[in-house]
């Protein structure tokens, strides 16, 4: 089964917000942003994403530092996403996500701040844009590799 066969969902772990995308044929699409209750409940709510979606896999975002190695928060998205497929019932793979922020910011005319500074100014969150880039990235790379 090729990455535009399968029904994917995109998930980007923040510490306030998670953004979810799906994929559409080969197209990552932002579906939507869950805002940060308790661990308990985002997962529950991100394995309720997957299963309204039909998602086949969910591809998670991995926060490598530049260097490639994994910090804290890589290994706080590893412990969400091995959590998530349990619940989830489906498998979860890691995709680097070192240059998503680069990519949205880029998208959105370089207009990207905190949640903080977002929600004082009246300007878009791009959680969900964020997931979308990363399973962009992760479906491209299948495809290149098939």
């Amino acid at each position: 089964m090729t990455a535009a066969d399968r029904r994917l969902l995109g998930v980007d772990v923040g510490e306030r917000r998670i953004g979810v995308a799906v994929s559409q044929g080969r197209i990552a699409v932002p579906l939507t942003i869950i805002e940060h209750e308790t661990r308990a409940l985002d997962l529950e709510r991100v394995a309720a994403a997957a299963r309204d979606q039909g998602a086949d896999a969910i591809v998670v975002g991995l926060p490598l530092h530049m260097s490639g190695d994994e910090g804290e928060q890589a290994r706080r998205s590893r412990r969400f996403g091995d959590a998530l497929a349990r619940r989830a019932g489906v498998p979860v793979v890691y995709q680097d996500e070192r240059y998503s922020t680069a990519a949205v910011a880029s998208a959105a005319g370089g207009r990207i701040e905190s949640a903080r500074g977002a929600k004082r100014r009246g300007k878009p969150r791009v959680d969900d844009l964020a997931a979308a880039v990363i399973l962009q990235a992760y479906i491209d790379g299948q495809e290149a590799a098939e």
